[in-house]
């Protein structure tokens, strides 16, 4: 059992990674899902570890929808915007992220030109769309490897005292 939740425990963690750049795949609550794994596995995990972490997790699932929108207002997206560049997003994610980010940035602008928004503006609120977007991925990115390298370091902790 606990050779699969290992291996379990790793590709959520691998998921969780991969969902931080993909929009609608949410990648810190797959790698709670593996630290869940640690706390069947190993019995040094504390409920106040797994509860810690549990917070991160949906603290920074909930930015992750609130930013991104947050800053396109603050640089004055309209509503069309906002849903012209989270359209062009998903659209972009097909070619790269790059395609992503520049799918958000020329929806937007797009979008908000279609509102009646002069270019300028239309460019400024579709710039602070992406630096929200870009924010939100770096925190994602930043607590998933996080919460990955606390996976491991506990797996191959455990592996290496059952082993030896």
């Amino acid at each position: 059992m606990d050779i699969f939740l290992i291996i379990l425990g790793a590709i959520l963690s691998f998921i969780g990674i991969v969902g931080c750049i993909i929009p609608g795949l949410p990648g810190p609550p797959f790698n709670f899902l593996a630290m869940l794994c640690l706390l069947k596995i190993d019995d040094s995990i504390s409920s106040a570890f797994i509860i810690f972490w549990l917070i991160v997790t949906i603290l920074v699932t909930i930015l992750d929808y609130f930013i991104p929108v947050l800053f396109a207002k603050k640089y004055g997206a309209t509503k069309l915007g906002i849903v012209f560049g989270i359209c062009a997003m998903l659209i972009g994610m097909f070619f790269s992220p790059v395609g992503m980010i520049a799918g958000l940035i020329i929806g937007s602008i797009v979008g908000d030109v279609v509102a009646g928004k002069d270019i300028n503006g239309a460019i400024r609120s579709g710039l602070g769309g992406a630096v929200g977007t870009l924010l939100t991925i770096g925190l994602k990115i930043f607590v998933s490897v996080w919460m990955t390298a606390i996976f491991f370091r506990t797996t191959i902790s455990y592996v290496s005292e059952v082993l030896y």
